[in-house]
């Protein structure tokens, strides 16, 4: 699927342009990890955030974490450069995910520290990440949880909607993303 473009604010819509209201085609709008990146590898600040966001899918899935899907919002999927006169300085992810075969959450946890320590991912990987795990019961609690995200980032901090991506926790374009970006970053860029 096709990333909508910037609006006249500078974010991305929260119902593709042209749909009505009540369309399916709204956010989180699906699309592959090579086409967000050919996207939003447009500046080094960019550049370093992705290869951050390419470098904690790596790991996640080296923990065993291949399946769900992820959120990607923030400043990033902004036009921050041009509307703030400033480049974006994370990325925030949300990943929902199944547990690894033979895992629970406790020992997924406890053997993969680091990808759950929140500080270091912002850190290490310039990642606001957050996650929750797929596959339990739909209880109150889990219903709020998805509600608040959903939320809070239709939305900008002043209150106007906006608009953020879904890309698949599946690792199969992984590679082709990292060689997009990698590319991008030998000077073959599209700015």
């Amino acid at each position: 699927m096709i990333i909508p473009a910037w609006d006249s604010m500078g974010i991305l819509p929260p119902v593709r342009p042209g749909a009505l209201g009540n369309s399916p085609d709204r956010s989180p709008y699906p699309v592959d990890l090579v086409a967000m990146v050919d996207r939003f590898a447009t500046s080094s600040e960019r550049k370093t955030i992705l290869d951050g966001f390419l470098r904690l899918r790596r790991d996640l899935h080296q923990a065993g974490i291949v399946s769900g899907f992820q959120w990607v919002n923030g400043s990033f999927l902004e036009d921050v450069e041009t509307r703030e006169d400033r480049p974006p300085r994370d990325v925030d992810i949300v990943t929902f995910y199944n547990l690894p075969s033979g895992k629970s959450q406790k020992s997924l946890v406890e053997q993969n520290k680091a990808l759950f320590n929140h500080e270091r991912l912002k850190t290490d990987y310039n990642v606001d990440a957050y996650f929750t795990e797929l596959g339990q019961f739909i209880n109150q609690t889990n219903v709020k949880l998805i509600t608040y995200w959903y939320s809070m980032w239709s939305h900008r901090r002043d209150g106007m909607w906006k608009g953020f991506l879904q890309v698949d926790l599946n690792p199969i374009n992984d590679a082709a993303a990292r060689s997009q970006l990698d590319n991008f970053h030998e000077g073959v860029c599209h700015e």
